[in-house]
């Protein structure tokens, strides 16, 4: 699709959308991960769901998606650099927690991943105004 064939207020509005999804992704795997702690470690349900390797790579397809589409549209608007590199840096953490073992350093790479990317959305509807 031409990059006119929609108004520049729609095209604001879905970048925007986009940016907003991309901090809603990143709240639902925080708190799946907070979860995943409370119920396998405290109450010991729902490893086998939870802790799936599928749930994990979707979460990071997702988030590389949004995050792609939202911050380099965003780039091409305002041509700031930051909201790219901070999300760049908070994939790359989440990336990284695929291939440790579960437990406290995949927990603690993906929380700080999120949060990093989540920070990048707000970076870049910060920077697109």
């Amino acid at each position: 699709m031409p990059q006119n064939a929609l108004p520049p207020a729609s095209r604001t509005s879905l970048r925007r959308r986009l940016d907003q999804m991309g901090i809603g992704l990143a709240g639902l795997c925080a708190v799946h991960c907070l979860l995943t702690l409370l119920l396998v470690s405290a109450l010991g349900l729902g490893g086998h769901f939870l802790l799936a390797e599928s749930i994990h790579r979707i979460g990071l397809a997702l988030a590389l998606v949004v995050a792609g589409a939202a911050i380099g549209w965003g780039y091409v608007r305002h041509g700031r650099v930051l909201p790219f590199l901070v999300a760049l840096a908070g994939l790359a953490l989440m990336a990284a927690a695929l291939v440790v073992p579960h437990g406290a350093n995949e927990f603690l790479l993906t929380l700080v991943g999120v949060a990093l990317v989540s920070g990048a959305h707000l970076l870049n509807l910060r920077a697109a105004r």
